[in-house]
């Protein structure tokens, strides 16, 4: 097994509870790194509406037997049975009411009580396969019948990210798709950046959309461009000079609300009344930029409903994302038209299972990268 993670981990302890001898190679000084700063912190380690479509990946249907088979209601009973407590913070969404550190102890405890080996700060130099596989790492060379990589993505670097489970599926003939950072804050044009830089703190709930998926959560503006969970998400399905669609005011009549104030012959000025449902820091510069500063008493039919569509349907062109280092993970990976959906083993290489974020199954954001990772471990544990 090479990689310590949430997927290595948890395929390394079924397959040692199946009495195979397992060692796990990780480069890091530390196990489960992504694990520790997840969440806050805290590690949303699940959620419990976990299903297909909420998965990312050039076939949507190969997810579906691994997340049948190891459920979250399944992890849920292994930290309750290790006295994790924990809480729902939002739609499912589970975090440890302590800290991420346990569900790393957790897993600890369940490798050692499988007979798993773990060995840190193991730089693997070669991976080769004849009668079996040989792993050379920094300081010995194993010998194993089979191998499950396990080495996540290309995101946050800083923590050890590495292209190397590319590598390896690509020294056996395996097809990559494209990777990408995805859960990514995405930066402004130059016209944007100059426009609404200034908002950097702001937030609002918004309704973000892109590549026909759309999301209801908070948007944050940056000294750079737009984060906060809607963005995050919609970045996931946004492709280069692509169009991000924004309703500001998500369940707001704002067309019939400024009919009625003209109506009444309310003096107030139309950023007055949309600083009702927008921080006025927001309300303030979006008519300051659109070079809108007239009173509701006197805006006409066409004024008012352009006002509206552009509040209601605001359109940014990103630059890009901020890129890997600020990615929760990372899209594309070892095509899955080259695994089995039930082993995750390579169906041209046997022996050879891929697992977790090196897959091309990206989860949208809320805990679904970690069921992904623990029910694509649990399904390899089983054969590896």
């Amino acid at each position: 097994m090479i990689g310590a993670g949430a997927a290595g981990l948890m395929c390394a302890i079924e397959a040692g509870k199946r009495g195979r001898r397992v060692a796990v190679l990780e480069h890091n000084a530390q196990i489960g790194r992504k694990i520790l700063i997840s969440g806050g912190g805290r590690c949303n380690f699940t959620n419990l509406h976990t299903g297909p479509e909420h998965f990312l990946s050039a076939n949507p249907h190969f997810a579906k037997s691994a997340l049948a088979r190891y459920t979250p209601r399944d992890f849920v009973a292994l930290v309750e049975r290790h006295g994790v407590r924990y809480h729902e913070k939002a739609a499912g969404q589970l975090f440890c009411d302590g800290s991420a550190r346990e569900i790393v102890e957790l897993l600890e405890a369940e490798c050692a009580a499988a007979g798993v080996r773990i060995e840190t700060g193991r730089a693997v130099r070669w991976v080769a396969r004849e009668d079996g596989f040989e792993v050379v790492d920094n300081h010995d060379c194993w010998r194993a019948e089979s191998l499950a990589i396990a080495t996540g993505g290309l995101s946050v670097p800083k923590i050890g990210a590495t292209p190397f489970g590319y590598s390896v599926a690509a020294q056996f003939g395996l097809r990559l798709v494209e990777r990408r950072p995805a859960l990514v804050p995405l930066t402004f044009g130059r016209d944007d950046l100059e426009n609404f830089s200034c908002l950097a703190g702001v937030s609002t709930e918004v309704v973000a959309r892109a590549g026909g998926r759309s999301f209801r959560e908070k948007l944050l503006f940056t000294h750079r461009g737009l984060s906060g969970p809607a963005v995050l998400q919609a970045s996931s399905y946004w492709k280069p000079g692509e169009e991000l669609a924004i309703d500001l005011l998500p369940g707001v009549d704002v067309e019939a609300a400024m009919a009625e104030r003209r109506a009444a012959g309310d003096r107030a000025q139309v950023r007055t009344l949309v600083g009702r449902w927008l921080p006025k820091r927001l309300a303030d510069r979006w008519f300051e930029v659109n070079r809108e500063s007239r009173a509701m008493a006197v805006i006409g039919d066409r004024d008012i409903a352009r006002i509206s569509a552009g509040l209601q349907c605001w359109r940014v062109t990103p630059a890009g994302t901020e890129g890997y280092e600020k990615a929760e993970v990372t899209a594309g990976g070892v095509d899955t038209g080259e695994l089995s959906s039930q082993t995750m083993e390579a169906r041209r290489v046997p022996g050879l299972y891929f697992v977790g974020e090196v897959v091309d199954v990206t989860g949208q954001l809320g805990g679904f990268n970690f069921q992904w990772a623990w029910a694509s471990g649990f399904a390899a544990g089983q054969y590896a």
